[in-house]
């Protein structure tokens, strides 16, 4: 299960960054849905990266094991 989501979030990640990147090139605006959805991926990314070492931290101070 792990793999499939990781697998649709890079593709995800992949077109929304695709997609900003020729537009910038083109000189376009962004559209407000990919404005959204790139805030969205970037919020998330952020909040699981703060949430794994948070999880990291607390068991390396109370020296449990981390399960992974």
């Amino acid at each position: 299960m792990f793999e499939f989501a990781a697998l649709t979030y890079g593709v995800i990640v992949t077109f929304v960054m695709s997609s900003t990147n020729r537009n910038r090139r083109e000189a376009r605006k962004n559209p407000p849905l990919l404005t959204l959805f790139g805030w969205t991926l970037m919020t998330f990314s952020g909040t699981t990266g703060l949430g794994l070492l948070g999880y990291c931290g607390y068991h390396a101070l109370t020296g449990a094991p981390v399960a992974i």
